[in-house]
């Protein structure tokens, strides 16, 4: 697979022919070849040439921009074929039909809830999985289905303190997140939010129409749908890992008022550790191949896509090792 590109220095994006040479404050050019590159997460001040951005586009690569406290921007994705009324028609109807969208809001909670089970199980961590199945089960509508969903995540974040063995979360805190956990979990579940708009945008489905959050302007709700089926695989995992195996420490923030975010260094340790974790393969039960953990979301997105067009029911995506 190709490989995600992250550019945290600020500098510039220059072309050669069919490579990119991303030039440094200090004038150090580094090579990408355009046929290597899966997607670009860019960081800081990061100009493009006319010629870059017309070369991306060629080769279908999305450009993520986040900010300099890791906040999503908006992201540059190429003008492309894959444009299907016939699926946006049945999305929306999925939407429209109030039981159509109860079951697939539903369904992402329970993927998500289940996810978050195995990651506590992992570290002999109880969790009323039973109660929150059985809550979500009796929720006849869209505000009964976020309830259990932001109950079953006050839950998971009360037991952090229990399983990380350096800082200390106490709970959750947003913009801005006051503390280190806050930090880590706002920049995976940003990372993560770009990796699935590039999953989203290689099928037919339209990122803007959602079911367990709500469609509105200026953000690609489904990525928040489906992301929250992922989050404790891809962003959990490596939060436990890098602060478990001491890799992320104090020096790794930045701290003003109530304030916390990762400073330069700390954000390129986050993202190495991400692409590792997205790089990671699992033998998939059903097509009997190993495919990698990014892979796992655009099968993900497949599997909706059948539903609305009535394929296949759709069942959400639960850790199985």
């Amino acid at each position: 697979m190709k490989s995600n590109k992250y550019i945290t220095t600020d500098g510039k994006l220059v072309r050669k022919e069919n490579t990119i040479y991303f030039i440094d404050k200090n004038g150090k050019r580094t090579p990408i070849p355009v046929e290597k590159i899966y997607a670009i997460y860019s960081y800081g001040v990061v100009s493009y040439t006319s010629k870059v951005v017309e070369l991306l586009a060629k080769y279908n690569v999305p450009i993520h921009y986040f900010n300099r406290n890791g906040w999503y921007v908006g992201s540059f994705y190429p003008k492309g074929e894959r444009f299907s009324g016939n699926v946006v028609v049945h999305q929306s109807s999925h939407y429209l039909d109030k039981y159509k969208r109860n079951y697939l809001a539903k369904k992402f909670v329970e993927g998500s809830a289940k996810n978050i089970y195995r990651n506590l199980s992992r570290y002999k961590v109880d969790f009323p999985i039973d109660d929150i199945m059985k809550r979500l089960d009796n929720s006849s509508n869209i505000t009964d289905i976020m309830s259990v969903e932001a109950l079953m995540r006050n839950e998971y974040y009360g037991n952090f303190d229990k399983i990380i063995n350096h800082f200390q979360f106490e709970k959750r805190s947003r913009r801005p997140p006051h503390n280190e956990i806050n930090a880590l979990i706002s920049f995976g579940n940003s990372l993560l939010y770009a990796t699935v708009i590039t999953e989203i945008f290689n099928t037919y489905l339209h990122p803007t129409i959602s079911y367990l959050h709500e469609p509105s302007d200026r953000r690609f709700s489904l990525a928040l749908d489906i992301a929250d089926v992922f989050k404790p695989l891809l962003v959990d995992r490596t939060i436990f890992n890098l602060i478990n195996r001491k890799i992320i420490r104090e020096g790794h923030f930045e701290k003003d008022l109530n304030c916390c975010l990762l400073n330069n260094e700390g954000r390129k340790l986050f993202l190495g550790y991400y692409k590792k974790q997205l790089e990671n393969t699992i033998k998939h039960r059903k097509l009997s191949r190993k495919v990698s953990y990014q892979r796992l979301i655009r099968l993900e997105c497949y599997k909706l896509q059948k539903h609305v067009l009535g394929m296949e029911k759709y069942e959400p995506f639960i850790i199985w090792w």
